[in-house]
Order: structure tokens, then sequence, then C-alpha cells
């Protein structure tokens, strides 16, 4: 399972919904993929892609579900999940199969896996690629343009580390279709003048870009479609960062390509622009008008703030609470440090440990009753079940709310704060 976004269980208390709202589109997105693609597809379910879902459903008002089988995810229990036809899911499915496919790619490209897996594994991207534009011409989605901004990804990497000359931007970008050198956003990245690193995150943005603003058109809310572009831009840019950020010191160690590193940005600096690219984020999703919405500040903003504030404490830097009661943080108790370094590298499982691990974990079910190792980046995550990503837990940091309001870094606190 892919993805940066995780909501927090008691979160959900704070805003009055059911915290098994999650796993109503997590399911929905699982199901989608097993029913389309096949039992292997279900691999590539992608957290943050939920959010395509309940974006969807936030700006239409309602999204059909179904009552779903015994699964071991969910201990042998029935759940009422979306159903794998509605728009919303589709899309997610869509993201999830693209998305997958050129993380696979990728890394065939970069030769991280044994010689003898590249071919089936080429193989299995190639087929989640045809599938997912199969899915996005089924929901009036044009994915050519994203398939080629991704394509772009190992040669502006390869111009960045100077194996390839690039002259100017219309040489990098010249054989991109029509629909993408008329995106204002990716003429912006291609600009000469931009940086470096811009244009490294660029295909992450886009994609994350055309696939928000699609969730207005799904809903019949044409209107929020510019709003969303924004948002989903930002949110690419969070998502690039964010990993280049947790695999700084790994990808040192094993001499792998860091668009931090490349780019001689440091990692306080990439960590501005994460703040910068959430405060971005957030002025589209109210632009939108979904940023009072329960289930958008559930399931993105909350998780948002959540990685930011891990990602700061982990180079050191002083995290406050963001809501509006405490604008001034100076001296107060809630305003600390954490850490004084970054965090300490975590090995990445080779591509063949980490089939084992998802074939082992997640399709037996075993990931959602027991801790298990993420297989993507080698951590250690909780049990499914737990249904809470409060980095160590809420402990009794939810009777918060005096002076200020002390909140803790899950934001698990009902103190009706504007977190």
């Amino acid at each position: 399972m892919f993805g940066l976004l995780r909501p927090c269980a008691h979160g959900a208390q704070k805003y009055g919904i059911d915290a098994d709202e999650w796993r109503t589109h997590l399911c929905g997105l699982c199901l989608g993929l097993r029913d389309g693609h096949g039992q292997l597809a279900r691999a590539t379910t992608n957290k943050d892609a939920l959010v395509l879902s309940m974006l969807t459903e936030a700006q239409s008002g309602s999204m059909a579900r179904t009552t779903a089988a015994p699964c071991p995810l969910r201990g042998m229990r029935r759940a009422s999940v979306a159903t794998a036809d509605s728009p919303g899911v589709q899309l997610a499915t869509t993201a999830s199969l693209l998305l997958a496919a050129a993380k696979i790619r990728d890394h065939v490209d970069d030769g991280d896996v044994a010689v003898l897996t590249r071919r089936p594994l080429a193989k299995a991207a190639t087929r989640w690629a045809e599938e997912a534009r199969a899915g996005a011409v089924r929901i009036g989605l044009d994915v050519a343009p994203l398939v080629a901004a991704l394509g772009t990804q190992v040669h502006l990497e390869q111009a960045t580390k100077g194996r390839a000359a690039v002259r100017d931007s219309s040489e990098s970008t010249g054989f991109m279709p029509e629909s993408l050198a008329a995106s204002a956003h990716w003429r912006s990245a291609m600009a000469p003048s931009a940086a470096p690193l811009t244009r490294l995150t660029a295909p992450t943005q886009l994609c994350a870009s055309e696939f928000f603003a699609h969730t207005a058109v799904l809903a019949d809310r044409p209107d929020n479609a510019d709003a969303l572009r924004e948002a989903g831009w930002q949110f690419g840019r969070i998502a690039h960062l964010a990993d280049a950020i947790a695999d700084y010191d790994d990808d040192l160690a094993r001499n792998h390509f860091n668009p931090l590193a490349a780019t001689g940005t440091t990692v306080p600096e990439a960590y501005d622009l994460l703040r910068q690219s959430n405060s971005s984020l957030r002025a589209a999703i109210a632009a939108a008008e979904l940023s009072r919405v329960p289930t958008v500040r559930w399931m993105l903003l909350d998780p948002l703030t959540s990685v930011l504030r891990r990602l700061g404490g982990g180079i050191g830097t002083v995290v406050a609470h963001t809501c509006s009661a405490a604008r001034d943080t100076a001296g107060l108790p809630h305003a600390h440090a954490r850490g004084t370094g970054h965090r300490p590298p975590t090995r990445r499982p080779g591509v063949g440990e980490s089939l084992a691990l998802i074939l082992g974990a997640y399709c037996t079910g075993y990931a959602c009753c027991a801790d298990h190792t993420q297989p993507c980046t080698g951590e250690r995550r909780d049990a499914w079940i737990k249904d809470c990503e409060c980095d160590g837990g809420c402990g009794d940091c939810c009777s918060c709310c005096g002076d200020g309001c002390s909140c803790c870094d899950c934001d698990c606190c009902d103190c009706g704060c504007d977190c």
C-alpha cells in the first residue's frame, strides 16, 4: 500500500463523523482494483488516492454504498464500502494503477531490482498502465499528458545530475503533447528561470493537479476545477518533497538519486517549501468552499499537518499548533522542538522483498491484525485495525484545551479550535 496520508481515528470525533469513513473509501478502492483488474492489482492500493474518492463525494454530496463480504483485512467482518463503480472510486483506481506502474518502471530503469525480476515487473507495470488508460476513458479523463509527464522524470533527473545537457526548456519538453504544453503550471515549472528542484517535482505535481481537478468534473462542479487543480499541484509537491526528506539519509548511503541532494537543497529549505505548499493548498481548498467539510478536514488537511509536524520534528524544527487560537506561539507550552537531527535512515526493502511483504502481509490480511513492515520504506507500521497514525499514540493529550489551545501532534483533541 502506497501513500502519505492516514487520518487519526480519534480526530473523527472532533468533526462528528464515523471513524470508519476512511475504511469505507479504502475498501471501496481495494475492491474496485480487485474486481476490475485482478487480485494482484490490490497491491497498488494508494492511500492518497482515497482523497480523490472523498473529494468527489464531498462535492457531489453523496456516494453509493454497498455491503462488502467478510475480508481478512477487516478481521473477517462485513462492512459498508463505497461501490466499485462509483466515479470517485474509479478515479482513485485509475490513479493507483498509473502511479504504481510509474513507480515500478522507475525501479526497473534505475536497476534497483534483480535481473531476473526486471522483465516480469516491467510487464506488470505495462499492464497496469494500460488498464489505467482504459479506466480513465470510462470516466472521461485524458491521461496522455500525465503519462508523458511521468515519462520526463528520468530525463529531468539525468539532466540535473549532468548526464544530459539541456540548453533550454523546449529541448527538455519537446516531445510533450500539446495538452501538456498548454498547462500554465507546467510551462512555469519548465521555464528557463525555474529552479532545478521545481522541475524535478513538476511531473508529480501535474499528475496530482489533474486528478484533483477531475473530481470537480465527476461531481458536476466544474467551477471548482481550477481551485482543486491548484490544490493538487501543491499536494504533489508536498508528496514529492516529503518522500525526498524521509529518504535523504538512506539515498545518500546507497548512492541513489535524491532531488534535494542533487539540487543542493537543504532539508530545512525543503521543509520551508512544504509549509508554503501546505498553506497554498489550504487556500485553494477554501476557494473551492471545501475547507469546512468535515471529511475534507479529517482525511486531507489534518493528515497533512501531521506529516509536516513529523518531518519538522525529525529535523529539529520548532513545531507549534497552527490553529487560529494560537497565532503567537512564542513561549507557549505547545511550541516545542522535537529532536536535534534528521531521522535515522531506514533500510528500504528490495523489490523482491517488497513483493514478499505485499503478498505475505497485505494479501493475507496480516497487516490488518498485526504490526508489520511497510514494503516500500521498510518502516514498522501499526496494524490497520488500530486505524490511527498518531506518531506514537495519543496518550492523554486529548484532555487538552486550556489557554492557547495546547493540542497534541496528532490533532485528535476535541477542542473546537480551527485546526
